[in-house]
């Protein structure tokens, strides 16, 4: 397992006071079988605009990979190295990340490609990775920040060294274009 994401939360006492209410190794940490990425869940919203008032771990939960309807995700993810995929299956990832193909009617170009419904920012915290989309890709690396809003993709750790990525999802409409597919 990759080292545990510290996870800080503010909020309130009953007096108005700014505190931390949570400090600690962030709890919702979960291998993902059929890619071996380990996710870690770190907030979710259910709204927009967002509940500010609650103390309670919004992380606490099973979730998909895209966000909840007028919401939001925090999670970071550790990409091991990919290796061969050959053997992966394109349904199993699917499956596993309760998302869609979003591939045109045409066969995945990599089994991990997927799309979500959903504004992505990526911020790259480690290593490298690449980012793959219908016919082209992106190298990115520590440092590197990425704005994805809605598109077919795949990220593809083809270094030999583990990558760290924190992202947050936003609920989206979905594009006139994915309609035509």
């Amino acid at each position: 397992m990759p080292k545990p994401v510290r996870r800080i939360v503010t909020g309130h006492d009953s007096s108005g006071k700014a505190i931390v209410v949570m400090d600690g190794d962030a709890p919702n940490q979960k291998v993902r079988e059929a890619t071996g990425l380990v996710s870690t869940l770190l907030w979710v919203t259910e709204e927009s605009p967002a509940d500010i008032g609650s103390s309670a771990d919004r992380a606490d939960r099973v979730s998909p990979v895209g966000p909840p309807p007028r919401g939001s995700i925090l999670r970071v993810v550790d990409f091991p190295p990919a290796g061969d995929t050959s053997g992966v299956s394109h349904e199993a990832v699917l499956k596993e990340m309760g998302v869609s193909h979003g591939g045109h009617g045409k066969p995945a170009r990599h089994p991990f490609m997927h799309r979500t419904r959903s504004v992505d920012y990526a911020f790259v915290m480690e290593g490298e990775i690449d980012m793959l989309l219908d016919d082209s890709e992106v190298k990115m690396q520590a440092g590197d920040i990425m704005v994805q809003q809605g598109t077919n993709h795949a990220w593809v750790n083809n270094s030999d060294a583990m990558c760290r990525i924190a992202f947050v999802l936003i609920d989206g409409e979905e594009p006139p274009a994915w309609k035509m597919v």
